[in-house]
């Protein structure tokens, strides 16, 4: 089979397409004939050697994928030969065939595309931890979703409607703005941290927001403090913008409000079930066309290195998909 391999950490160009040994499914393991595998932005830390956890080299990236069973190891039960699923690993995906823990896969409907289920996994699981488990999000709430535009922030926007929840979307341009509109935000912003604050109490009427999504950080996140409504919930995603966050608990403590971390991978871990019961929800709102994966483009396995490259360019509206050629 055909694999993206790290063999050495470095640019998205330094990412060789080569041929590899077929892996074997262990007892409770599956094997995955790859149709779609999808870019995060993980996947470039992970070429490049920064991210937290690296498997020894040389390996294949890429942390989500989508295809069809064609071989399940002893003891497998729950999913079977010839089945269409979406995996979510720490990596491998970036590849014709992949093994995994039956635990790690999720049916995929028939009318869903293997690029729409694959460009689905992790955002859209990140985004569905993090709004409706970490900040227990209530329709009739407002949500702030920075970030908009990008791979967790339009899932979220979408997901976040599906419930009945107004939402804000904080763009960082008009095109990503654009984009936020038309997968259902109610409010879109392109605001600086000079503007930020004014602006969204601007559009709750003074009220701030109940829970924001957040992937900032910087002087961004020190602003959606001050904007956060009493016993507001503040879910922290990443930081995007690279700059330390001055928090001042004392903004913090007058209002209320909880500050939770996600670390959607340790659901995968931890507890797989949760996992699959947030995709399985996930999916059938794919079928029901409820959801739009908002693929930007689609990449071949060949050209792997390009799509990390487009990604780490900041080209993209949505997601990014690599493709395999399998039907």
């Amino acid at each position: 089979m055909r694999a993206a391999l790290v063999k050495e950490f470095g640019p998205p160009s330094s990412l060789v397409v080569e041929e590899v040994h077929d892996p074997v499914p262990m007892p409770g393991e599956v094997l995955i004939e790859v149709g779609a595998a999808s870019v995060n932005f993980p996947d470039i830390l992970v070429v490049d050697g920064t991210y937290q956890n690296l498997p020894p080299r040389p390996f294949s990236p890429g942390m989500e994928a989508a295809g069809r069973i064609a071989a399940v190891g002893d003891g497998v039960g729950r999913v079977c030969v010839g089945q269409r699923v979406l995996a979510l690993v720490e990596h491998g995906g970036y590849a014709e065939r992949l093994v995994v823990s039956e635990d790690l896969v999720t049916a995929i409907p028939d009318s869903v595309s293997y690029e729409n289920a694959a460009a689905a996994g992790l955002v859209y699981s990140t985004a569905h931890i993090g709004l409706f488990r970490r900040a227990r999000l209530q329709p009739g709430e407002t949500v702030l979703i920075t970030g908009a535009g990008g791979g967790v922030g339009s899932a979220a926007v979408q997901l976040a409607k599906a419930r009945g929840v107004r939402v804000v979307a904080l763009a960082e341009n008009d095109d990503k703005g654009t984009l936020a509109r038309r997968l259902g935000a109610d409010v879109v912003l392109t605001s600086t941290p000079d503007t930020l604050r004014a602006d969204l109490l601007a559009a709750t009427d003074g009220n701030g927001v109940d829970v924001v999504l957040e992937m900032l950080g910087g002087d961004f996140l020190a602003q959606i403090i001050r904007s956060t409504a009493w016993e507001g919930r503040i879910v922290i995603v990443g930081f995007v913008s690279g700059a330390p966050s001055p928090i001042k608990p004392g903004h913090v403590l007058v209002r209320n409000i909880s500050m939770l971390g996600l670390q959607s991978s340790d659901y995968r871990d931890r507890h797989p079930d949760l996992l699959r019961g947030a995709m399985t929800e996930v999916l059938n709102l794919f079928e029901q066309g409820t959801l739009d994966a908002a693929v930007d483009t689609t990449f071949s396995l060949d050209k792997a290195g390009e799509a990390l490259q487009y990604v780490k360019d900041g080209k993209v509206k949505g997601k990014v998909v690599i493709t395999t050629g399998l039907g």
